[in-house]
């Protein structure tokens, strides 16, 4: 169903931010009419059966429909464009919907809780009745179709909302099964399994809704960026002739497909000013195109005299030898009548436990060792959150 909707709605040559928020709201609709479409059936279901854990399992997909409602207008704000009050538009209305599907899981979560509680408390009788087994039969097929297309379409939009939505759609249909599981056994047995089945499935619902709100939580509050992304970058701009590596790389995360990227172009001293700036300008214009991010780049001159060059190479391996993914760039000499300074930046890697006194320290001790107390070092620390080889 979804994949026939998307091929009526979805054109070839929409943009991706077009395609992205088609998909999202067809899956929205989708979610909003068989989630509508189970609790009729499962409300009636429990009424005939007088089983509190079916009628209650029925107002979960009512609010299934909510969160499937929130979705679909997250995706259409999120597609909202710029304004003066949001330059950088409205993709993170996205993450924030998905944040509160996964408190509608919490809160059902919560409520399947305090009900099987109840029902361990006080028994009661079920009637169950051949047509409650079809309903819910047909709801754990329809929960597992709706946790493959939201996984499928989330994986391919890469959307934490889509993701958050497949896992309530799973846990939901984990909850109707043992729903089921109680009320057979229950039938068969007669012993009263409801309450206690619903507890266990109450807690998996819990964990479940604690991952999908820190799958949003994250992009709000600025996480790493993908791996595959910083690399797509480096190797984007280390391509063009010119370039002898990059550092300070920054991404800006606005939402899905809305980033912007601000990094440092290492290019030669020696090179004529006006190429460099139009050399600059391209790359700036290939990132857009390529990777749908807004790209700022500064350019840091590299001197490559003998002497610097020499100095440079003996700095960068007595950094290295600190440790894995320590690097070193923006390397000057400012020789003097006494001492010559050097002056660079050092990367450390984020977790790196040592502060950046007693790195520059180490470093300095090493230095004066090796070079007769004759160099200074001038060391600014970056923490780096983001790993790309750097050449300086």
């Amino acid at each position: 169903m979804v994949k026939v909707l998307a091929r009526f709605f979805i054109k070839e040559e929409d943009s991706p931010a077009k395609k992205r928020q088609s998909y999202g709201m067809i899956c929205g609709m989708a979610g909003i009419f068989f989630n509508m479409l189970l609790f009729a059936g499962k409300l009636l279901a429990g009424r005939l059966s007088n089983s509190i854990s079916i009628t209650a399992d029925a107002f979960n997909n009512l609010s299934d429909a909510g969160s499937s409602a929130v979705t679909l207008a997250g995706f259409k704000l999120a597609g909202t464009k710029p304004d003066t009050k949001h330059p950088f538009g409205h993709g993170r209305i996205e993450y924030i919907s998905g944040l509160i599907v996964s408190a509608a899981i919490l809160i059902m979560a919560y409520e399947l809780i305090r009900d099987s509680v109840d029902k361990i408390l006080h028994p009661q009788e079920t009637q169950l009745r051949l047509v409650s087994v079809f309903v819910l039969l047909i709801s754990i097929a329809v929960k597992l179709y709706m946790a493959y297309y939201n996984r499928s379409i989330g994986k391919t939009i890469d959307s934490a909302a889509m993701r958050a939505a497949a896992a309530d759609s799973l846990s939901d249909a984990l909850a109707t099964t043992v729903v089921l599981a109680a009320a057979l056994a229950g039938h068969m047995t007669n012993v009263h399994l409801d309450g206690y089945c619903g507890v266990l499935v109450g807690l998996f619902i819990f964990y479940t809704g604690i991952s999908a709100a820190k799958e949003t939580l994250n992009p709000l509050l600025g996480q790493q960026p993908e791996a595959s992304f910083v690399e797509e970058i480096y190797h984007t701009v280390t391509a063009h002739e010119g370039i002898l590596g990059i550092h300070d790389l920054i991404v800006h995360d606005y939402g899905p497909g809305r980033q912007m990227i601000s990094l440092h172009a290492e290019v030669s001293a020696r090179s004529d000013l006006l190429e460099i700036h139009d050399l600059i300008d391209r790359i700036e214009t290939e990132l857009r195109e390529k990777l749908y991010c807004e790209a700022v780049i500064h350019m840091d001159p590299v001197v490559e005299d003998e002497q610097t060059n020499r100095m440079r190479t003996y700095i960068k391996h007595m950094v290295h030898q600190m440790g894995d993914g320590f690097s070193m760039h923006d390397f000057r000499m400012v020789p003097g009548q006494t001492h010559t300074n050097l002056i660079f930046d050092v990367v450390v890697p984020f977790e790196y436990e040592p502060s950046d006194s007693q790195i520059i320290a180490k470093l300095q001790q090493k230095a004066d060792l090796e070079l007769n107390g004759t160099f200074f070092l001038k060391i600014q620390i970056d923490r780096a959150y983001v790993k790309y080889e750097v050449n300086a």
